[in-house]
């Protein structure tokens, strides 16, 4: 699994931030960073993507 983020997308919400903290960051112009990706807690990004408002946040599944 990837994780990728639209900056252009991302509204600053900062759920990912809060679900999955070692993984996202929300910078200081108010988009998400991703800092892991490939993250070591699956389970947490997976309910991060899932809470994001504007879809800003993809996980590409590999194979």
């Amino acid at each position: 699994m990837r994780v990728v983020a639209d900056r252009e997308v991302c509204v600053g919400a900062g759920s990912c931030e809060l679900l999955a903290p070692d993984a996202f960051k929300v910078d200081d112009d108010g988009a998400v960073r991703v800092l892991q990706e490939q993250p070591d807690d699956a389970a947490a990004v997976r309910d991060a993507v899932s809470q994001c408002p504007t879809g800003a946040i993809t996980l590409l599944e590999r194979d």
